[in-house]
């Protein structure tokens, strides 16, 4: 889910990437949010690059 906040996706775009239903991400966004003790989408990809979650 990461990897489509990274992108700039929409909620409705990750969903239909990853075969959930869209009401569904925002939660799963706010598991990983809280995971990585931010709280929003910039913070988040900043956060997931510097730990090594993810690559741009």
């Amino acid at each position: 889910m990461l990897w489509g906040i990274a992108k700039g996706f929409s909620y409705s775009q990750i969903a239909l990437q990853l075969g959930i239903s869209a009401n569904t991400v925002p939660s799963h966004v706010k598991a990983i949010y809280r995971k990585l003790r931010v709280d929003n989408r910039s913070s988040a990809v900043y956060e997931a690059v510097q730990h090594g979650i993810i690559r741009l």
